[in-house]
């Protein structure tokens, strides 16, 4: 929910699993679908797995009661004005017993964020809301969802935003944000042990994600354990 430029999307469609990228920007949707096109013809996915897009709104679905193995959302709630709507719409189309994993900012380095700069915030289809773990857990319980567990996530990215909202997010000329930017594009690629380490040990305090595992129970209102993995995501 929420794919973006559909870089969950992809990873899963590799791994097999029969995807659905759900979006609310057509154009975003329409190079996710061509990047599926060449991943077929490259035969990168397993025989089996499928993928199709689907425009929509996160507050009104478009899938049935209980459509979906698994839901990621990432980096989406904090968009969405009416998120406690998108929250129900995400327990009604996963499947009892699913599993659904949930990103957003975390707070500390989206507070940093906010005050170097207004435009971070402020602009078009931008953040409109800082969570805190212990609210977007609470709101997802109140939903229905059983918590499993969390983790942060992106440290080295963390001040990567800091620049950039401290010379402007507009600016891409900047010299020190370029020059981050590579160093980010870099560690992403060859995935080195030193940047490994460095991040693992950033992520507790300046990860710029919090991630949150949840469960559908089988029984409303009944703890579940976790079940064993599925294919179908969204």
């Amino acid at each position: 929910m929420g794919c973006g430029a559909g870089r969950h999307a992809f990873e899963l469609y590799r791994r097999g699993a029969h995807v659905v990228a759900f979006d609310l920007d057509q154009d975003e949707l329409d190079g996710v679908e061509k990047m599926f096109g060449a991943m077929r013809l490259e035969g990168e996915p397993p025989e089996g797995a499928t993928a199709r897009t689907v425009q929509g709104d996160a507050r009104h679905l478009p899938f049935p009661d209980d459509s979906f193995d698994k839901i990621i959302a990432s980096e989406v709630l904090e968009h969405i004005g009416d998120d406690l709507a998108a929250m129900a719409e995400l327990k009604r189309v996963l499947k009892p017993g699913g599993r659904l994993a949930v990103t957003v900012p975390s707070w500390l380095p989206e507070r940093v964020c906010w005050a170097l700069s207004e435009d971070y915030h402020t602009a078009p289809g931008g953040h409109i809301r800082i969570y805190t773990r212990a609210e977007l857990q609470a709101k997802l319980k109140a939903t229905g969802f059983r918590v499993d567990g969390h983790h942060h996530a992106h440290g080295l990215h963390t001040p990567y935003w800091w620049i950039k909202c401290a010379v402007g997010v507009n600016n891409d000329a900047n010299p020190l944000a370029q020059a981050y930017h590579k160093l980010l594009v870099w560690d992403i690629m060859k995935r080195p042990l030193a940047t490994r380490i460095a991040e693992q040990a950033l992520n507790p305090v300046l990860g710029k994600s919090v991630v949150v595992y949840f469960t559908k129970p089988s029984t409303p209102g009944r703890p579940e354990s976790a079940g064993k993995e599925k294919v179908d995501a969204a």
